[in-house]
């Protein structure tokens, strides 16, 4: 039977894909205590297909990036799935961290993050609201647009 979360999801009109094993020598997620940290996640879709490439301001948009965001913030979700067998288990989504691979000068980084944290408050609601920082860097994994890691407090 599905759970809270599981429920709000499909209200969304989203599927967790299956999680994507890691590329390097790391794990996907790591639990201590009532801590779990999810690795950074691309913007990858259910074929490895990234669906935004490049950088933001330049050849990818900000509304582009936000898509991004939300994808890498799903696939965090498919990784705290596969950790806990149930989302009910998260108690709060305590930080994301995003990293937007961006040309010179682009400043809108946070505009692009919210791709990311808009979906964990339409998915926790209060329990999604989350610290957060957001870095440009001059390039990512695959030159991906977005990456995003997690740190929730689970049950």
């Amino acid at each position: 039977m599905a759970g809270v979360v599981e429920k709000r999801l499909a209200e969304l009109g989203i599927t967790l894909p299956e999680p994507r094993p890691p590329v390097a020598n790391y794990v996907p997620f790591v639990r201590t205590g009532q801590v779990l940290v999810v690795s950074g996640q691309i913007c990858a879709d259910e074929d490895g297909k990234l669906i935004a490439k490049g950088r933001l301001g330049a050849e990818v948009s900000i509304e582009a990036g936000q898509r991004a965001a939300r994808l890498c913030g799903i696939n965090l979700l498919a990784h705290v799935k596969a950790a806990l067998g149930d989302l009910d288990k998260v108690v709060r989504v305590v930080r994301l961290g995003g990293f937007i691979n961006s040309a010179a000068g682009f400043a809108d980084g946070a505009k692009v993050m919210n791709g990311a944290s808009d979906l964990m408050v339409e998915v926790f609601a209060d329990r999604g609201r989350h610290a957060r920082s957001t870095i440009g860097v001059a390039a990512l994994p695959l030159d991906a647009a977005v990456e995003v890691e997690g740190f929730f407090e689970v049950g």
